[in-house]
């Protein structure tokens, strides 16, 4: 059994924090340690940093989401400008340094790169004598996740694995694991039952919008484009979850009030739900942004993805490798959304291949992958 193990997120974005409670989670489950702890690194840094570190990164996809994608790529250069960043974290970080060197954890597994350079830092100080575990929470991995004092890297994919073997981690360091998602997503749940269990029709095709744990993006827009839909069997139903957006759900709901009883295409609004497991159950597509966890936990229900609005930087690169799976289509051009939808359900056979994929790309049990891997190695 492990001692203790401190599970690191960083809340720039849900994706991270829930990738570290998946394996929080995994971690309990298993009985694997004795003590585990997560913590979000940004709790522990100055008031300013982590403001600016959360909110800018929102800001800049709501309002500049091109100037994001332009230094996703700017800085993703294997290595270079590492002494910089370092040294403008460790002056806003010290906090999170003071609780590491007291807390001494046995294991640390990161999910976001800022307390993974943090740790590295420190191992080579010597000032901290943890087992060092990163977990890549795309399907790519940038520059900003690089450390040399690492003892495992968890990844996506075969081919990122590869890629880290060519920016010189030891192959051996790395493991194929999936990106972790909450246990739940692995257990088996009928579609007609979760649909009416949340009020939705048992029998009628559910297309389900995510708005990302922010509702971030031209999410209505979106959804009016989906209303548009006119299947010649019957209409499908259209459930769209807003994250913790008040005011996208807001906007929404007068949507859906205003539409007459008749309406063709059924409208459904969700707020801030822990229930997104049950949603992706009743669905039949997810329609939406591909993140990294949303994009697993999709995986692991045997959705296909209609990728809409993807943030330029790891969201392209996510959905470059979903496409080539063949576990997903794309739509650039909103007033389309509706055709395209519509010419993929009315194609039986396509539809099935895709899911055929999604069966062979999906990794549900991910978190339990790494918490075994965890083990082994701590053997």
């Amino acid at each position: 059994m492990l001692d203790r193990v401190l599970v690191l997120s960083a809340s720039a974005g849900a994706g991270h924090v829930r990738a570290a409670q998946a394996v929080e989670r995994a971690l309990g489950l298993a009985g694997a340690a004795r003590e585990v702890r997560h913590v979000d690194a940004l709790e522990h840094t100055t008031k300013l940093f982590r403001r600016l570190y959360a909110r800018t990164y929102l800001d800049l996809v709501n309002h500049a989401p091109e100037l994001l994608g332009w230094l996703y790529d700017y800085m993703d250069t294997p290595w270079r400008g590492q002494r910089r960043r370092l040294a403008l974290d460790k002056l806003n970080t010290r906090p999170f340094v003071r609780l590491l060197e007291s807390y001494q954890p046995e294991w640390t597994v990161c999910t976001h790169f800022l307390p993974a350079e943090i740790i590295g830092w420190l191992r080579r100080e010597a000032r901290l004598s943890t087992k060092h575990a990163i977990v890549v929470t795309d399907f790519d991995v940038h520059a900003m996740w690089l450390t040399r004092e690492v003892d495992r890297y968890f990844v996506a994919l075969d081919e990122t694995r590869a890629h880290l073997v060519r920016l010189g981690i030891p192959a051996d360091r790395i493991e194929v694991t999936g990106i972790p998602i909450d246990p739940v997503f692995a257990e088996p749940k009928d579609p007609r039952a979760m649909r009416a269990k949340h009020g939705l029709d048992p029998d009628r095709t559910t297309l389900l919008v995510s708005a990302g744990g922010f509702g971030v993006g031209p999410v209505e827009r979106l959804v009016r484009s989906l209303l548009e839909l006119s299947r010649p069997a019957q209409a499908p139903q259209v459930v769209v979850i807003c994250g913790r957006s008040a005011e996208l759900k807001a906007a929404l709901d007068a949507l859906a009030a205003s539409r007459p009883p008749d309406a063709g295409v059924r409208l459904h609004v969700v707020g801030y739900t822990t229930a997104m497991d049950e949603y992706m159950a009743a669905a039949d597509l997810l329609i939406g942004k591909p993140g990294g966890l949303t994009t697993s936990e999709a995986l692991a229900r045997g959705l296909v993805m209609v990728i809409v609005n993807p943030i330029p930087g790891q969201e392209e690169r996510n959905a470059d490798h979903l496409l080539e799976e063949g576990v997903a289509i794309r739509c650039n051009n909103l007033p389309v959304l509706p055709d395209k939808i519509e010419r993929l359900l009315a194609d039986p056979a396509r539809l099935a291949a895709m899911r055929a994929n999604v069966g062979r790309l999906a990794r549900p049990r991910a978190a339990q992958a790494i918490v075994a891997a965890l083990q082994a190695a701590g053997v």
